[in-house]
């Protein structure tokens, strides 16, 4: 039986509990004249350990230029960057020590659904800011009194995606295959509403993301005879899955995530375990100032959606913190949308750029590296572009941008 975001929360603050006694307010946490703090809590490890060290490396890129700029309110800035090791329970350990010994405003570069729930609770009751790529939609239902914001765009939005890509490509009996995720009913009920309207239905299968094999598993999920499967797993399970279709004969369309089949996945396995897939991903700003900037200060040629979304959420904090005169999560809070989407504001898409403008007393838009950063009260993203790719030949090959 599928568990609810609801019982998975209620865990993570039982989890949160557990390891920890409760937060207690920061008044001057970050109010002194020595350095400033800010987190990269990423996967380095775990599930998301492909995505966590570009993700910290973008962090780091953007606090290193804030620095040669002089610094944010006249104070050095300091990253401090901890694994989360895309766990739940390692995440609580490494937040409780960013927030309590290390002191920070703030934590960004937060990848999984699960570990945002975590260590949201920990956040929000010490006035900590946090920014996170995680989809799940329920998380800005939680009780964060706005201390959290995400550039991902939710699970209500990507299975809109997801539905409408697999009626494109001709499929009206999709089976989602589906680790127990804190966005795996969302997705699946959203691709639901995409396809019935055309006469389409879809079908949620979770699993076990622990298991050796999915035969059981997949062997179910073919005998409704679908057009399409959805993989909603991240890499590990992803991996295991891929081999299992392939040995069941399944010829249909395939969709997944493009952070679980990645380059790193498809060099791992047989050609033609992979070969076809589709994948959809939010897209970077490809070809903007801020997208071009990032890659150069980073040292890549193709930044990844968590990357350039790693980058915009360091500049958004750092300026919104400027902006407001005091370096503390609360700031961040009141402040984050008057440098994100201050109407007829000075565009700019780096540290560098927006410091100058708020120094010049110009209020500022932020356009990112991600896309836009425009966000909805209670911390969505509100708009973003989607990446299209099909393994061809071995390679991701890039079919839209839409």
């Amino acid at each position: 039986m599928t568990a609810s975001f609801a019982d998975l929360s209620r865990r993570s603050l039982l989890a949160t509990a557990a390891l920890a006694p409760l937060v207690l307010p920061r008044i001057l946490r970050a109010e002194g004249q020595g350095p400033l703090r800010i987190a990269a809590l990423s996967p380095l490890t775990g599930a998301g350990g492909t995505y966590g060290p570009a993700m910290v490396k973008a962090i780091r890129a953007v606090v290193e230029e804030a620095n040669k700029a002089g610094g944010i309110l006249g104070r050095p800035v300091e990253l401090v960057a901890e694994d989360d090791q895309t766990n739940p329970e390692a995440a609580v350990r490494a937040a409780r020590k960013l927030i309590d010994v290390d002191r920070v405003a703030a934590i960004c570069g937060v990848w999984a659904s699960s570990v945002a729930a975590a260590v949201a609770p920990l956040c929000w009751e010490s006035g900590t800011f946090m920014m996170a790529t995680a989809g799940a939609d329920a998380l800005t239902a939680l009780p964060h009194r706005g201390f959290f914001a995400r550039t991902q765009p939710n699970t209500t939005l990507q299975g809109k995606k997801f539905g409408e890509f697999a009626l494109s490509q001709g499929a009206k009996k999709i089976v989602m295959l589906s680790p127990q995720t804190p966005f795996a009913q969302s997705q699946y009920e959203n691709i639901a509403a995409a396809v019935k309207p055309a006469g389409g239905t879809a079908e949620l299968l979770i699993y076990d993301d622990k298991k050796p094999s999915y035969r059981t598993e997949v062997q179910q999920a073919l005998r409704g005879r679908p057009d399409a499967i959805v993989l909603g797993g991240y890499l590990p399970d992803t991996t295991v899955l891929v081999k299992d279709l392939l040995r069941a004969g399944f010829t249909g369309t395939r969709i997944a995530f493009a952070y679980s089949v990645n380059q790193k996945l498809i060099e791992s396995v047989p050609a033609d375990t992979v070969e076809g897939i589709f994948t959809i991903a939010p897209s970077p700003a490809e070809g903007s100032p801020a997208w071009k900037h990032m890659a150069s200060i980073a040292g890549t040629d193709s930044p990844d959606p968590y990357s350039t979304q790693s980058y915009d959420q360091a500049n958004l904090l750092l300026l919104a913190m400027q902006a407001a005169g005091t370096a503390s999560g609360t700031a961040i809070r009141d402040t984050l949308r008057k440098v994100s989407q201050a109407p007829g504001g000075t565009k700019v898409g780096s540290i560098t750029e927006g410091l100058a403008a708020l120094k010049a007393g110009q209020a500022i838009n932020y356009e990112g590296a991600s896309g836009p950063c425009d966000f909805t009260e209670s911390g969505d993203i509100i708009d973003c572009q989607f990446r299209y790719e099909q393994v061809k030949s071995g390679k991701l090959t890039l079919l839209r941008i839409a």
